[in-house]
């Protein structure tokens, strides 16, 4: 997995990309307001970090007109929702409710270095092929 030098930047500007881009899936398009929504932030603090966004040239925002990610933009949300996906795959596993899944998982994936990541995804990936495992692991995990 190609992780850009850029996947190491803040918590708030990853999770911008990444609404953007589930918003481009999603919608075809990404605004401001449908931006605003889904962080739950005022449309005015999207607009400034849109801004700030395309200045680092991560985004290219035109004014009513929406936002789409540049190439480098696309990269670092793409490399921000495979770690999302990494690690909620992995908690799954082992049955965790979907609420602590969701909690931890946001917590963890702005943090999480691509060693560490590709670890957890050697692991969950043993785990899947070696069903046995995963139940002595539980086993184990429950007799605590």
């Amino acid at each position: 997995m190609a992780i850009s030098h850029r996947t190491s930047g803040s918590t708030a500007r990853d999770d911008y990309l990444e609404q953007i881009l589930h918003l481009i899936e999603e919608k075809g398009y990404a605004r401001p307001i449908d931006i605003s929504k889904k962080l739950g932030i005022s449309q005015a603090s999207v607009t400034n970090m849109l801004l700030k966004l395309d200045a680092e040239g991560l985004v290219k925002h035109e004014k009513y007109r929406g936002t789409t990610l540049t190439e480098e933009g696309l990269s670092i949300a793409k490399a921000i929702i495979d770690r999302h996906e990494t690690l909620t795959r992995f908690l799954e596993l082992f049955e965790i409710k979907e609420d602590t899944i969701y909690r931890d998982v946001e917590g963890m994936e702005h943090h999480v270095s691509r060693s560490t990541l590709e670890a957890i995804r050697a692991v969950a990936n043993h785990l899947e092929q070696n069903p046995d495992t995963l139940a002595e692991i539980k086993a184990a995990r429950d007799a605590i």
